[in-house]
């Protein structure tokens, strides 16, 4: 990188709640958010928004007519991108840059206009406009009486942290001198549930930890789906409120065998990681903030890229999907923010269940990783001010 990226603002909604403070301390201590809960008579287990927080989200529906037609991912995005203007203190900003990306995209108004058109055998007038993926930002935009760029994209599940890549080139460009990025996700619906069952990915034992993210002697494949939204405000100065800098960024995509599985090394992502460290030794890395989405290959592909890139001197290292699923494109995005947590506190989050990690000696530079099917990883390193 040219020069740091500083990171003004972080909000987010997910399973941990709203606030800094509360997701802090939902992360200090062991307790998952994963339930079991009913998708069409089949059961799952899933981690949704907190009751009181999705709440308020259904009520922008009531602010205006356009927005009661709008799919839930559009929705936390708005949420979520008011919440990161206040906190940036940027809501008289005007010619801010946004890429905000997802995954799926409006899941749950695709499959409901696709259920109405298989009945019917007629589309509602609000299929299409509804369901395209820029739906997202430009709504966001439109919200925010915001002028300027507005896009959205989808990488899978590494769509969050290319979306902070993206930001990084428009500003470093000068083509942008303030940039939201991030992504948001609501997918939890029946029939995104059954095609995660289907590749043989999803957890079906009741354990006291039903997603088992860096336990490398599970015997099953335990992903379980989350919700939520993250979104960063970014800029190439320092200001006041400044949380944390980028300083580093890698990405890297590798040649597929299977569409849903990664190479045995994760070589994308030792890649990525090399080219986010750049000319700093490794051993000045204190953290990885792994992608470990809780299945058998996933989790030791990346162990197994982490101890190639590093050596004997592994850093620590965590993931957080064992708490709140694996919310998609937004996965990235929390990991982010827990990192920047990690940093303001000065203080390690463990996974409870694993013991591959040692806890650092001090919390400096921290790494944060991202893949999704199609073998394309993301990797974002960041230090404090």
């Amino acid at each position: 990188m040219k020069n740091p990226i500083y990171i003004t603002s972080m909000a987010s909604v997910s399973p941990l709640g709203e606030d800094h403070e509360e997701i802090w301390e939902a992360y200090k201590n062991n307790h998952h958010f994963i339930q079991k809960h009913n998708f069409e008579e089949e059961e799952a287990f899933a981690a949704f928004l907190p009751e009181k927080l999705r709440a308020e989200i259904d009520n922008l529906r009531t602010e205006s007519a356009n927005y009661r037609k709008l799919d839930l991912s559009v929705l936390f995005a708005i949420y979520t991108s008011r919440l990161a203007i206040k906190r940036a203190d940027w809501q008289n900003e005007k010619n801010i840059g946004i890429n905000i990306g997802s995954s799926r995209g409006a899941t749950g108004l695709f499959e409901k206009f696709h259920a109405e058109f298989i009945e019917n055998r007629q589309a509602s007038t609000q299929a299409s406009p509804s369901t395209t993926l820029g739906n997202i930002s430009s709504w966001v935009g439109q919200d925010l009486e915001n002028n300027g760029i507005h896009f959205s994209h989808s990488v899978t599940c590494s769509t969050g942290l290319h979306s902070v890549l993206n930001a990084v080139a428009w500003l470093q460009s000068g083509l942008a001198n303030k940039f939201i990025a991030g992504a948001s996700e609501a997918a939890l619906t029946p029939f995104t549930i059954a095609q995660m069952k289907a590749i043989k990915t999803y957890a079906s034992e009741d354990l006291e930890y039903p997603c088992q993210a860096l336990n490398l002697d599970k015997t099953r494949n335990t992903m379980v789906l989350g919700e939520g939204a993250g979104l960063l405000c970014l800029e190439t100065s320092a200001s006041e409120k400044a949380l944390a800098k980028i300083t580093g960024i890698g990405y890297s995509a590798e040649k597929l065998k299977h569409s849903v599985s990664i190479s045995e090394d994760g070589k994308c992502m030792q890649n990525s990681m090399k080219m986010a460290i750049g000319d700093l030794d490794p051993t000045e890395i204190d953290v990885v903030v792994m992608h470990a989405p809780g299945t058998i290959k996933g989790d030791l592909g990346e162990v197994n890229a982490i101890k190639a890139v590093f050596g004997e001197n592994l850093p620590a290292m965590t993931s957080n999907k064992w708490k709140i699923g694996h919310t998609f494109a937004t996965s990235g995005i929390l990991n982010l923010e827990l990192a920047m947590l990690m940093l303001k506190h000065q203080e390690f989050i463990s996974v409870p269940f694993s013991d591959i990690s040692k806890k650092p000696t001090r919390l400096q530079n921290i790494l944060v990783n991202a893949v999704g099917f199609g073998g394309n990883a993301v990797s974002i390193l960041i230090n404090n001010i």
